[in-house]
């Protein structure tokens, strides 16, 4: 047997989707167990281009079980189109799906909730998505949210969705001076959803402790990054679920005894989506020149996203609070045509040199970056799938990377496509022989 972790040890958009889908072939079951459907894995099979928000990663290959466990917070709507925009492809997701009778649904209120909420607040704003996530979030911690389970109970999904639209129209008059709901007219439209999925809705914390009991192999995928988590993140900048190892436990019923091994995942640079402080960002011509080489903008916002230089802080950060026995560097080819290149190993705050990540946003945007500059190797890497093989400079950067994040590297990614990586080690074949 072996349970992998897969995390972002960013603010997300690392590249986890491809990474999922490259150790999948591998795997007999793909877990996503955090998040909803405003984080976009992106995997490019061949010429085709795959955009997954709620659907594990791992739905590409036939022989691979996918399930959406019960961290996730569910759009019906998102989720039944993904279904039918995979099957136009060729790819029959349904037969594989499972869904947690325990997954929180998303009502349209949320959104209505969420965008109020982040017009009102102005200068503020978080930078939601609008998706509805955080409300969703807010209803299932105050023990009123809705499960994908009550779908399959028309009169108890009835008497909770009138409760809770009476008081979320009272909300949206009073507080935000927008229209309110009718609770018959989303009863028949969530019904609707209900009868569609109804045979994918299962006990998915069973199905995944059977799988890991049989010596299964099995891959629990995170959303969004490590630096977005609701606890250990750059709050109030983060996302409101738990995007951390930690949430794959919660999110799926796994215990963590069963947990072999974490993957984390990070860009040879960083990128961040949305408000927050950032401190090795790049407002100018470098920074416009990785967000356009590296195509840096959001597969379900289509927000650009904003960039700069690899930040040894945070990713040291990450492979403390998530426990991180290897990671995988992505997006090493965006950075081939630089001349210089710059790491940052620690922040300057009030005239002094810190290596640890401060706590607090508002510290965090006080901190300058301390930097190493190291030579560009001008040399193409896309495509390369020996590590040998790389430009020399580019091995030299990537070995500082290992020693500032005191993690071992395991894979590299050159490139979009599957084959564009190079595999030192397998953290899934290599977590089944320590066991």
């Amino acid at each position: 047997m072996s349970t992998v972790v897969v995390i972002g040890a960013q603010w997300g958009d690392e590249g986890k989707g491809k990474i999922v889908d490259l150790l999948a072939k591998d795997a007999d079951m793909v877990v996503r167990y955090q998040g909803g459907s405003n984080a976009g894995h992106t995997v490019v099979k061949g010429e085709h281009k795959y955009i997954f928000k709620l659907i594990p990663s791992g739905v590409l290959y036939r022989g691979t079980a996918c399930v959406i466990g019960n961290g996730v917070v569910i759009d019906p709507a998102d989720l039944i189109a993904e279904i039918d925009g995979l099957k136009a492809k060729g790819v029959q997701a349904e037969k594989h799906l499972r869904i947690s009778l325990a997954a929180h649904v998303i009502m349209p209120y949320h959104k209505a909730i969420e965008k109020a909420s982040e017009t009102q607040k102005g200068g503020r704003r978080i930078g939601t998505t609008g998706r509805g996530i955080g409300p969703a979030y807010v209803d299932k911690m105050a023990r009123i949210g809705i499960r994908m389970g009550d779908l399959l109970d028309p009169t108890s999904f009835r008497r909770n969705l009138d409760d809770n639209v009476a008081e979320t129209n009272a909300l949206l008059k009073t507080l935000y001076h927008a229209p309110g709901f009718t609770a018959e007219q989303i009863f028949k439209e969530y019904r609707g959803y209900a009868m569609r999925l109804k045979n994918m809705i299962v006990d998915t914390g069973s199905l995944v402790h059977q799988a890991i009991a049989t010596g299964k192999m099995v891959l629990l995928e995170g959303a969004q990054g490590t630096h977005l988590d609701v606890d250990h993140g750059t709050y109030p900048y983060v996302t409101s679920s738990s995007a951390t190892a930690g949430g794959a436990c919660t999110g799926t019923g796994v215990g963590p005894t069963a947990i072999d091994a974490v993957l984390g995942i990070a860009k040879a640079y960083t990128t961040r989506v949305g408000s927050g402080p950032f401190v090795t960002e790049l407002t100018d011509e470098i920074g416009a020149a990785l967000q356009t080489q590296g195509n840096e903008v959001g597969a379900v916002t289509g927000r650009e996203r904003r960039c700069g230089w690899y930040d040894a802080v945070l990713v040291r950060y990450a492979v403390r609070v998530n426990g991180l026995t290897s990671l995988a560097i992505t997006k090493l080819d965006v950075l081939d045509s630089l001349d210089e290149i710059r790491l940052c190993t620690g922040y300057r705050f009030k005239g002094k040199t810190v290596t640890g990540m401060p706590q607090g946003s508002a510290i965090l945007a006080d901190c300058a970056p301390v930097y190493e500059t190291w030579p560009g190797w001008s040399q193409p890497t896309r495509g390369v799938t020996v590590y040998r093989y790389l430009p020399r400079n580019a091995r030299r950067y990537l070995t500082r990377i290992e020693e500032l994040a005191q993690c071992p590297l395991d894979m590299v990614s050159t490139g979009a496509r599957r084959d564009e990586t190079i595999v030192l080690r397998n953290p899934l074949l290599r977590a089944r022989r320590r066991r």
